[in-house]
């Protein structure tokens, strides 16, 4: 059995408020990473073009707001 076979088997024998616990921590941790890809993403230029396409449509009278 690997090792996460394990991890499932335990995760379905958890009662209904751990389970709970678990999956908040999950979403937290999911979250946590996305900001710092984000971040790092930022950092190295690679959502500049973002920056360009939100001023180009500025330019051209289609930005929307949010």
């Amino acid at each position: 059995m690997t090792r996460l076979e394990k991890l499932e088997r335990e995760i379905e024998s958890l009662p209904k408020g751990e389970y709970g616990r678990l999956r908040q921590w999950f979403l937290e941790r999911d979250w946590e990473i996305w900001d710092q890809e984000i971040e790092a993403d930022s950092k190295s230029g690679k959502l500049e073009f973002l920056i360009e396409e939100a001023r180009d449509a500025k330019a051209r009278g289609t930005l929307k707001n949010l």
